[in-house]
């Protein structure tokens, strides 16, 4: 859980009479310094709030660009910006923004990090928490400083080095736990990995070490996966969205769903652009959701068995057996990031609900590629209502869009700030969105 959550978070459960107490209370707590004076009033959203379409009464404004290919981000409860970037800069592997006139746009921007580059990013309990594809790693976040003092420490290492699904992404709960998403270095488990008609293996060796979340201690150094994880979850292709609900206490994530149904196996070519579905899942100890052997088909709304080992878009099987997702998309748009709103800004329909930012399709031929997008997906309690929208678009740069190089943006992480705005966040050129809610939508 990012530390700008947990006090935004702590807010909007308590009394009016109360507030300012708890409030001068959690600054103390959490480390704020007051560096970002902006509030969601003081920022000065873009005319075109930096290319990408809102709903009415939102605007956004472009904190920083050109930054390196920006991964996920996270927010402290000072309002400093802090972004882990795919691959290293000169000046290092993450990158810091700071906005000190209150305006919204960072005036600021250092690099740090001597670790190679990498995906994920948390801040949690005072910790820049961050991953390479083989390390994760802390480092103490200082009060005022806005590129860490102290020298980092290596928390997991030894992780599975991969050509495919590499990317490390990170959660962490109020219980002294971090979570890992370990991809599968692989399409489908095949015997020959995505040749045409090669059938899968049975059962999938790659299961032992990857295709799940392992568990490890987020405050112990020097821990590697055959020593100290706990295999969590198993049977996910790749969850680049991973995040923790600080409301109902479970872990969430979206899954990158398998590709080639259509050139390896003979499906129509519609049901191949987009099947199978993106699955959303809430993660508990000891679930497995069915990769290699079964993929979700959104429109049947059921699990069907792969076809490496048996299926033809249409038989259950042992896909019966396998966890459902809670909330499914059309296939191929790459979910990579998730992030619940904890925050009061934005209005009340959107509180307690989750934003997935999608990617983007390469692999959708003959329907134009999609994705390219942030959703919202309301929430009751711990169960998403059958509501999803489109929060923001835009970000392909026009309206068809065939090939990925097209596109203009091809958005990859979020973050709620301290004030409950919504950091977005761009792999292709760099940039950094914050959308603010203005009212009078």
């Amino acid at each position: 859980m990012k530390n700008a959550r947990q006090v935004v978070a702590l807010i909007s459960r308590i009394p009016a009479n109360a507030l300012l107490c708890t409030v001068l209370s959690a600054m103390a707590i959490t480390g704020y310094s007051g560096n970002a004076r902006a509030d969601a009033a003081a920022v000065q959203c873009d005319a075109d709030n930096g290319g990408i379409i809102l709903p009415g009464g939102f605007c956004a404004v472009v904190v920083a660009d050109n930054l390196g290919e920006t991964r996920h981000i996270a927010v402290n409860a000072n309002g400093d910006v802090y972004a882990r970037l795919r691959e290293k800069q000169p000046g290092g592997s993450i990158v810091a923004l700071r906005d000190t006139d209150g305006d919204g746009r960072a005036d600021r921007t250092e690099y740090f990090g001597r670790e190679d580059g990498g995906t994920g990013l948390e801040i949690h309990n005072g910790y820049l928490y961050y991953s390479t594809t083989v390390t994760v790693h802390r480092v103490r976040l200082t009060d005022g400083d806005l590129v860490p003092q102290a020298e980092p420490q290596t928390i997991v290492a030894e992780l599975p080095q991969q050509h495919s699904h590499a990317a490390k992404s990170l959660a962490l709960d109020d219980a002294g736990h971090l979570y890992v998403n370990i991809g599968a270095p692989s399409n489908s488990c095949q015997k020959q990995d995505r040749v045409i008609r090669s059938p899968g293996m049975d059962p999938c060796p790659l299961l032992e070490q990857h295709a799940g979340v392992w568990r490890f201690d987020a405050n112990k150094t020097g821990q590697t996966q055959a020593r100290d994880g706990y295999r969590f979850s198993t049977g996910s292709r790749n969850l680049v969205a991973l995040d923790w609900n600080p409301l109902t206490g479970n872990l969430y994530a979206a899954q990158h769903g398998r590709d080639q149904l259509a050139q390896n196996w003979g499906y129509p070519e519609l049901e191949g652009a987009v099947l199978p579905a993106e699955e959303v899942f809430r993660i508990q100890d000891g679930d497995n959701f069915g990769w290699p052997y079964a993929y979700y088909d959104y429109v049947r709304q059921q699990k069907l068995l792969m076809p490496e080992y048996g299926g033809d878009g249409k038989i259950v099987g042992r896909a019966a057996g396998f966890k459902m997702p809670i909330a499914a998309f059309p296939g191929h748009w790459g979910p990579n990031d998730l992030v619940f709103y904890t925050g009061t800004q934005f209005p009340l329909q959107y509180r307690g609900g989750m934003f997935i930012v999608f990617h983007g399709s390469w692999n959708r031929a003959p329907l134009p590629q999609d994705g390219y997008k942030v959703m919202f997906v309301p929430f009751d309690g711990d169960e998403p209502l059958p509501l999803k929208q489109t929060f923001a678009n835009g970000f392909k740069g026009r309206e068809r869009l065939e090939n990925r190089a097209g596109t203009r943006f091809r958005p990859t992480g979020l973050a709620v700030g301290p004030d409950g705005s919504l950091y977005i966040s761009e792999d292709k050129t760099g940039r950094i969105w914050r959308v603010v809610y203005k009212g009078g939508g």
